[in-house]
């Protein structure tokens, strides 16, 4: 019954925002408006910000739920799956473009450089997601295991950042069927994968490491 009237209070506040193009004035308007009680709202949320965080969430799991249901996705590279990845959302988004411009409108930009508490889920969502990816990576070769975990766990986070940067672009993209932003994507993760998986830099350290262990 939870359930039933969360989802409700999602679907009327959806609605809400793309009639009137803005959220309700408060929380008792919405709930005049659904003919329930206030406090049956919080009941399930405790603000507009959260329902936009839930939504997200949703998102971004379902994204990796569609992904990961292709017959192939196992027998991918890491960067296959980061980019089937990233595709996979673009598609998701264009689903609900309609919202995703009008939520866009209130939060703060760039994303990348910003906290906004509607996509801390995504976050911890896409973290858990990119985590096993770096893990997978460092099994295959694909990504270089460098001898600093300060630096590896980082790589999780700074994909993150390239995501969001993603969105960003993908708001105000014009081409036509989104091109650009698939081109952004392709570039993006290829330079982000190369730059996570072994470089002449790598080679150099372990020979300096050498010379230093074996210096007489």
């Amino acid at each position: 019954m939870l359930n039933l009237m969360k989802n409700k209070i999602k679907e009327q506040f959806i609605n809400f925002l793309l009639e009137y193009g803005h959220e309700p004035e408060s929380v008792l308007k919405l709930s005049k408006k659904m003919k329930i009680k206030e406090s049956e709202f919080y009941e399930n949320y405790n603000s507009f910000k959260q329902i936009h965080a839930e939504i997200w969430k949703e998102i971004f799991l379902e994204t990796i739920e569609s992904a990961q249901a292709e017959e192939i996705f196992d027998s991918y590279s890491v960067r296959e799956k980061l980019l089937s990845f990233l595709y996979t959302l673009i598609e998701q988004m264009k689903a609900r473009r309609s919202y995703a411009l009008k939520c866009y409108e209130s939060l703060e930009k760039p994303l990348s450089l910003k906290k906004n508490p509607e996509f801390e889920e995504a976050k911890r969502v896409f973290i858990e997601f990119m985590s096993d990816l770096v893990v997978e990576g460092q099994e295959t070769r694909e990504i270089e295991p460098r001898p600093i975990p300060q630096l590896m766990n980082k790589y999780p986070e700074w994909i993150w950042l390239l995501v969001l940067s993603i969105v960003d672009f993908w708001i105000t993209d014009d081409s036509r069927l989104f091109e650009k932003t698939d081109t952004l994507i392709e570039k993006s993760v290829n330079t982000s994968m190369d730059w996570m998986a072994r470089t002449p830099f790598d080679s150099l350290f372990d020979l300096g490491k050498f010379l230093y262990q074996n210096k007489k």
